[in-house]
């Protein structure tokens, strides 16, 4: 393959969901029909790149005209709650499910000492601040359920204590159209730990 298509393939392969192989179908489209797909998607990458921030209150995808973002100025929403997340993207995941109407505040990542990525990389200070200028009585947790994401949990509920808000967690559990068979062990530990009254 020539140069600039193994180098568009290189940098497509670095997206997530795209492995080597579809990173090669896409720049092959991309090269073949420039006009229709090319073209647009480095308009789109420049306009991207040039508007869109994360909100300097939140952390949530926002565009620079639009800061605080649409979601923190909101007056319908709940503001007694407020959903950790770990990245922006997250709060777009939480959103398209509608069960949250709170605010959010995405951290940036979470507690990994492996990544070099302690308590100071991370908006943590600025989350303690925003509990106490903005009186959250809730703090939901929407984080990782791995190690370094229950890391990141207790080290929030132990900064957060003497606040008066609630430090809640997403409940665990078995995944929708799953069955028992197909779960890990640690999942069902949870989901057993967590069971509700029905």
């Amino acid at each position: 393959m020539i140069k600039p298509i193994e180098d568009l393939q290189t940098a497509l392969s670095k997206l997530p969901g795209f492995g080597r192989r579809s990173a090669a179908r896409a720049a092959l489209a991309l090269v073949r029909e420039p006009a229709r797909l090319a073209e647009p998607l480095a308009a789109a990458l420049a306009a991207a790149r040039e508007s869109v921030r994360c909100c300097t209150r939140c952390g949530a995808f926002t565009t620079a005209d639009r800061n605080p973002c649409a979601m923190c100025t909101d007056a319908t929403r709940d503001s007694g709650a407020v959903c950790v997340v770990e990245e922006p993207a997250d709060i777009v995941s939480i959103e398209a499910a509608g069960a949250f109407r709170g605010r959010y505040h995405a951290l940036g990542g979470k507690l990994s000492p492996a990544r070099r990525m302690g308590p100071e990389k991370l908006r943590l200070a600025e989350l303690a601040d925003r509990v106490v200028k903005e009186g959250f009585t809730e703090v939901l947790l929407a984080l990782s359920t791995d190690m370094e994401g229950d890391a990141t949990a207790g080290y929030i509920a132990e900064l957060l204590k003497g606040t008066g808000a609630k430090v809640t967690r997403l409940a665990f559990g078995l995944p929708a159209d799953s069955g028992v068979a197909y779960s890990d062990p640690l999942t069902l530990r949870r989901a057993i730990n967590n069971r509700i009254l029905q």
